[in-house]
């Protein structure tokens, strides 16, 4: 019997109109309903228009183009789309001090130099500039993880997306690692006026130091970041001794990783941790922050992931069915960071992408010469995480969960008593450490005047 199949060639019976073709999504569901789960997009589009400056690595239009991906292949009709607002100050001070968001909201490229004095204490420099909306700035992106965690309370998303967020090395006090407000633990907080436990997630190549200091001594937030770590690589922490302290031990976990991870070790060692900390601590909500900067050809990075193994991430911490609120962090090569997020978009849809990039979408030209969602940004760099480091890396991390007693019970109420999840000693360590840091940074900027004052003489 022989079979006719249908060939491009035969005369077709059914014609789509150039409308119709033009309009028709780029991908192809896995399943017709996503389990049932309810997506969230949060963005502004104004987020995209403010500039670090020409040389400085961080590019918010990233994220403009992230949005024409997502749009170019249809995903919009997937999900909720929202606009967001942005956070009020009261919301910013939530976790921010006071001093700190006042410089942030008066000081502007003009009057910077009447600031001088403040820019030590708060840390701005080059990595940290002074631009245009800074605040405002802050502000657009706080709101839209704002947004998403309120989504999330409500039951009105099971899957809230930020991709403007991530901004994890912001501190109380100070800026730090081009990030100025800390959108995550804003969110963060909002999410323990309801959630008992929280688990942070983080797969950007450097520590999210700023969300594991402001949970340091909770257990109602567990973090756990997979990241280089040599103890000079930025920011400089996230060994396996920085476990928490006071009701937060061994709530403080870190996966320090060598140079040139490649997509199979850095998957098998993910799940082989992300697991066990689910079920140990049983977490209510989940809070996964996408650093793009971990991916392969990244302009500061220095692993082999490509854009596959990077969602691979996402899939699974998925599949365990718990709320999530999703949010971007670093990435420089901004065409590869908006595929990555978009392809992680379609994962947490449920979706399959077209491998080729939409024809229609502005600045295609970008993502030349291939214009495919998945070029292959692996091998760059030698691989330095053997097997047996590997092993000892999982190891140490689980050791740790051996400590607790289960998952920590919590007595809810309208708010916790200190949403911040702050002892009042552990705040004024904060603060002290925060002082002394400023008197070295100030002796160390003494210390180069002299030293160029001798260059000079």
């Amino acid at each position: 019997m022989v079979i006719t199949t249908w060939q491009a060639e035969a005369s077709p019976t059914f014609f789509l109109d150039a409308k119709s073709t033009r309009n028709k999504p780029a991908y192809l569901p896995i399943s017709t309903n996503n389990n049932g789960l309810k997506v969230s997009y949060h963005n502004n589009e104004d987020v995209s228009r403010y500039h670090f400056g020409t040389r400085h690595p961080m590019k918010p239009f990233r994220l403009m183009l992230t949005d024409h991906l997502v749009l170019g292949y249809g995903l919009h009709e997937k999900m909720d789309f929202y606009k967001t607002r942005p956070a009020t100050e009261e919301e910013i001070l939530q976790f921010h001090s006071e001093d700190y968001i006042d410089f942030l909201q008066r000081v502007t490229p003009e009057n910077k130099n009447e600031f001088e004095g403040a820019w030590s204490k708060f840390n701005i420099g080059e990595d940290c500039p002074i631009f245009d909306g800074i605040y405002d700035y802050c502000s657009i992106y706080a709101g839209g993880s704002l947004d998403a965690s309120r989504k999330l309370i409500a039951g009105q998303s099971d899957i809230a997306i930020n991709w403007s967020g991530g901004l994890h090395h912001a501190k109380k006090f100070e800026a730090s690692g081009f990030c100025y407000v800390n959108d995550i633990v804003l969110g963060i907080l909002n999410l323990l006026r309801y959630h008992p436990r929280v688990l942070y997630i983080d797969i950007d190549l450097h520590h999210g130091d700023g969300v594991q200091e402001a949970f340091y001594s909770t257990d109602r937030v567990m973090t756990l970041s997979f990241h280089k770590y040599n103890g000079e690589f930025f920011p400089g922490t996230g060994n396996f001794e920085e476990i928490g302290t006071g009701l937060g031990t061994h709530h403080s976990l870190n996966v320090p990783l060598r140079d040139g991870i490649d997509d199979f070790s850095y998957i098998q060692l993910f799940r082989s941790i992300v697991e066990p900390v689910i079920n140990t601590y049983r977490p209510t909500v989940i809070v996964l922050q996408c650093g793009a900067d971990s991916l392969g050809c990244d302009r500061l990075g220095c692993f082999n992931l490509n854009i596959r193994a990077h969602g691979e991430c996402v899939r699974f911490v998925k599949s365990f069915g718990l709320p999530m609120m999703v949010v971007g962090g670093g990435g420089y090569t901004p065409r590869n960071v908006s595929r990555a997020w978009a392809y992680e978009t379609s994962v947490l849809l449920n979706v399959e992408l077209d491998p080729t990039l939409p024809a229609e979408i502005p600045f295609l030209n970008y993502f030349g010469p291939d214009f495919s969602l998945h070029p292959n940004l692996a091998g760059k760099v030698d691989n330095r995480n053997t097997r047996k480091y590997l092993e000892g890396v999982r190891a140490r991390v689980l050791e740790q969960l051996r400590y607790l007693n289960g998952a920590p019970s919590v007595q809810m109420q309208v708010a916790p008593p200190d949403i911040e999840g702050f002892l009042e000693e552990e705040e004024d360590r904060l603060q002290e450490e925060h002082e002394s840091r400023n008197e070295a940074r100030n002796e160390s900027e003494i210390k180069d005047r002299a030293r160029t004052g001798e260059l000079y003489a």
